[in-house]
């Protein structure tokens, strides 16, 4: 396979769109990971409740009366949902680092102010952060 040379801008260019990607899927899982406490922690405070009595859920941005018992499953389905969603990005986000490191050596390309035994993934050590002001998405009446 015949590969047309690269000039050492769009090397440049190319590794740092790699890295760019790697970082968009180290923050999506972080983020997810964040929704994903928040439902356990939802789910725990809810499973306390007696299942007729009503909560209210944020949907699409629009606040809707339910009961616990309709909440419950819902809520447990979309942290099962997001449990698979963060396991594929996981996954992704492995294969992007490898991806980089083999561009990396292909292209002898090394990073100003990093350790070369790092192999520079970074963003795939980035502990998640938390948000402080995101909603639950579900409200339980005192009624």
């Amino acid at each position: 396979m015949s590969e047309k040379k690269l000039s050492k801008e769009e090397i440049i260019e190319g590794f740092n769109k790699l890295r760019q990607e790697q970082r968009a899927i180290a923050t999506k899982i972080a983020e997810l990971e964040a929704d994903r406490t928040e439902h356990g922690l939802v789910m725990d405070a809810l499973k306390e409740v007696d299942s007729n009595r009503k909560c209210f859920r944020l949907i699409g941005g629009v606040l809707v009366e339910r009961t616990v018992a309709e909440v419950l499953p819902a809520l447990t389905k979309n942290q099962g949902q997001i449990s698979s969603t963060v396991e594929m990005l996981n996954k992704n986000l492995l294969e992007k680092g490898k991806n980089l490191n083999d561009y990396r050596e292909k292209h002898n390309i090394t990073v100003r102010g990093e350790n070369p035994s790092s192999g520079g993934n970074a963003a795939a050590n980035a502990q998640p952060t938390q948000k402080s002001n995101q909603s639950s998405g579900v409200l339980v009446s005192n009624k």
